[in-house]
């Protein structure tokens, strides 16, 4: 069986070694690069299976290369940072990370992360291959599940992976008010170690590409004190 293959881009070497380690017991392929510009090039024009990303680098930070693989890429992106803040992991998460990890963590947990990510991302490319054409349309939203596209009134609307995972969803689960952790545990899995804020932040973005009128909500409504559900 091929190797999957990791990007680590972290300055720190003696971190970076540090995971590399860990990922290669469990026969991961691991290509590390201490430099930011270099690590998106790498993230750009090769293919790799996930990336750990640290949020301090030298040429280039973290979030800006998030930001630029994200919208080529679908590759899942492990964020890591020192800086414990929650403005940090909701701003990362916001630009298309699918986790986030603060320093100091555990090198096993940190592996745990990255099958689980792996293993999920698969999951979902093989469904999306495997069913034949569908769409649905609810008021002039159409989400076509083979190609993973979404449009509003004809126009395309770009989503970042778990945007759109979050977004089908609900969508195919019309009606029915959702927690933040039922979410969690539908669109990112039982194994995902994430908390709360990530859906705060998924909704808030998904909001923003297709709620036209901010004071309105069409499409996802909050139910105060529960969670969430699609209107139809």
């Amino acid at each position: 069986m091929e190797k999957k293959r990791i990007l680590i881009i972290e300055d720190d070497l003696a971190i970076a070694e540090l995971e590399r380690d860990y990922l290669e017991i469990d026969s991961f392929d691991v290509v590390i690069s201490q430099n930011g510009a270099r690590g998106l090039e790498l993230a750009l024009n090769e293919s790799f299976d996930l990336v750990v990303l640290d949020l301090m680098l030298p040429g280039m930070d973290g979030f800006e290369i998030c930001r630029r693989i994200r919208s080529r890429k679908e590759t899942p992106i492990l964020m890591v940072s020192a800086r414990k803040d929650d403005i940090d992991k909701i701003r990362g998460l916001g630009l298309g990370a699918d986790d986030y990890i603060t320093k100091p963590f555990s090198p096993n947990e940190m592996v745990a992360r990255v099958k689980a990510h792996i293993s999920r991302f698969e999951k979902l490319s093989r469904s999306g291959r495997s069913h034949k054409q569908t769409e649905l349309i609810i008021r002039g939203l159409a989400i076509n599940l083979d190609a993973r596209r979404v449009t509003l009134n004809g126009e395309e609307i770009i989503l970042t992976t778990k945007e759109y995972d979050l977004l089908l969803f609900l969508a195919q689960n019309p009606n029915h008010v959702f927690s933040k952790e039922t979410l969690l545990e539908r669109v990112w899995g039982m194994d995902y170690f994430g908390d709360s804020a990530t859906i705060t932040v998924h909704i808030g973005k998904i909001r923003d590409k297709i709620e036209r009128d901010k004071d309105n909500e069409q499409f996802i409504e909050t139910i105060w004190g529960v969670g969430y559900r699609f209107k139809v």
